[in-house]
């Protein structure tokens, strides 16, 4: 069984920055993709960035140049810093993950971490 982790979420205030943090944890073969998306409420699930296991990224146009996806994969960890924040911002964070685990690969969520960007 794989489990993802979340953490880092907070209150900031507008032009401030926080830093997300997502472990990985397990029987892991081996970690695809790994991405963060965003939620806010009465709105769907969003795409906010993503990288792949060969570094490869992609953004959301929203973020682009205000957020930065990276990954330690030694630690099966994925981070995603976010500077310039916006009120819009506000949302419940999940990291994503594609994973080979156990001779299967399956996509795993954690469980939300709550940014709120607020003076």
């Amino acid at each position: 069984q794989v489990q993802l982790v979340d953490s880092g979420g907070g209150l900031v205030q507008p032009g401030g920055s926080l830093r997300l943090s997502c472990a990985a944890s397990g029987t892991i073969f081996s970690i695809y993709t790994m991405a963060w998306y965003r939620q806010a409420p009465g709105k769907q699930r969003e795409l906010v960035a993503q990288i792949t296991n060969g570094g490869s990224t992609k953004y959301q146009d929203s973020v682009k140049g205000r957020f930065t996806i990276s990954r330690d994969n030694a630690k099966n960890t994925v981070y995603l810093q976010m500077n310039s924040l916006k009120p819009e911002d506000t949302a419940v964070y999940l990291c994503f993950a594609t994973v080979w685990s156990s001779g299967i690969i399956d996509d795993y969520w954690g469980q939300g971490t709550q940014v709120t960007v607020s003076s």
